[in-house]
């Protein structure tokens, strides 16, 4: 499987980004996707998930009410709306995939990362 981030890039605070991950590989069925993210000088942090199938979304604390997570099946793809950015929203962005039922929390799970994608939100 590989997985392909895009969509980052530069906004100032409050404003809004989507980003997009494209999946490719054959028989593409993973248990689930997610978002995670990683400052300068900090460790990876969980933002967002959703299971394949039945599209159930799980998302930080941080995210909730801000980011929307979702995905197209038929596209092999996986998205994450960010609106109401903020400052500290400044990360490299990765899209994961799961094979199987896990914790998709946990990052440590998942079986592949895309590339990353810079988001940078200035005040």
């Amino acid at each position: 499987v590989q997985l392909q981030a895009s969509g980052g890039g530069l906004v100032q605070a409050g404003g809004s980004l989507r980003l997009s991950c494209a999946a490719s590989g054959r028989a593409f069925s993973p248990y689930g996707m997610g978002w995670f993210r990683q400052a300068p000088g900090q460790e990876r942090e969980f933002v967002a998930a959703i299971t394949w199938s039945g599209g159930v979304p799980y998302s930080a604390d941080s995210a909730k009410g801000r980011f929307t997570i979702s995905r197209d099946n038929a596209k092999n793809m996986m998205y994450l709306q960010m609106n109401s950015l903020k400052v500290e929203d400044t990360a490299v962005y990765y899209c994961a995939a799961v094979r199987r039922v896990t914790l998709l929390r946990n990052g440590a799970n998942y079986d592949s990362w895309g590339q990353g994608t810079q988001v940078t939100v200035s005040s």
